[in-house]
């Protein structure tokens, strides 16, 4: 039987864009040591909260392992992980010293602030207009990649190909998979039309639609 795991991503060892292919070190609830988790994730950034279903297994290189079939990410919660998130690189002009000072300075209510007051970053000492205005910029750019990923994962498109999708049509996927999902399978290699016509259906096309 499937085995869960929670925790907290200490760590982004390996993470393949391409294929979600990656390898994490995290900090698992109710082990003492930080423990190694593989499997598919479109994003994968130090930091956030994480749920697995899968199997530990003894990789007989890298040793004992959790290999997960499924994994879920959500936006961090402790002031640990607020902290590696936004040091992880994830947005431009906050590496892990401002963080720590922007934590510092907010606690829980860090992410609120950067999502809708970025302004009240001026508080902190360094942080100037200049630098509010490449934070503001990255962090909505990440939410709205997350956006995309997010809505291509809730119809059933796996991380290979929701990467691929993304990298097609950039910030107009969701839009474009809406208008013509069957183009999927003219424009991106790996997408075939029983996959299109699937997707399709779950965006409640018609049978008899034109695109079809």
């Amino acid at each position: 039987m499937p085995e869960t795991l929670r925790g907290l991503i200490e760590r982004v060892v390996f993470h393949n864009l391409d294929t979600g292919y990656c390898v994490l070190r995290v900090q698992a609830a109710g082990r003492a040591e930080a423990a190694t988790v593989v499997g598919h994730l479109p994003q994968a950034i130090a930091g956030e909260q994480i749920d697995g279903v899968g199997d530990w297994v003894d990789n007989k290189n890298f040793g004992p392992q959790f290999k997960a079939t499924n994994l879920v990410t959500a936006p961090p919660h402790t002031l640990d992980g607020i902290a590696r998130y936004l040091g992880s690189g994830l947005v431009k002009g906050i590496g892990p010293k401002y963080a720590q000072k922007i934590v510092d300075a907010f606690g829980d209510k860090t992410l609120d602030i950067i999502d809708t007051a970025p302004a009240s970053l001026r508080d902190v000492k360094g942080i100037g207009s200049k630098r509010i205005e490449t934070i503001r910029a990255s962090w909505q750019e990440q939410k709205h990649v997350h956006r995309i990923l997010a809505f291509l994962a809730s119809h059933g498109i796996g991380t290979s190909r929701a990467v691929k999708i993304y990298k097609t049509y950039g910030d107009t996927a969701i839009d474009q998979v809406r208008a013509n999902p069957y183009r999927l399978s003219d424009d991106i290699w790996g997408i075939g039309f029983r996959t299109a016509d699937d997707l399709a259906i779950k965006l409640g096309l018609p049978i008899d639609a034109p695109q079809r």
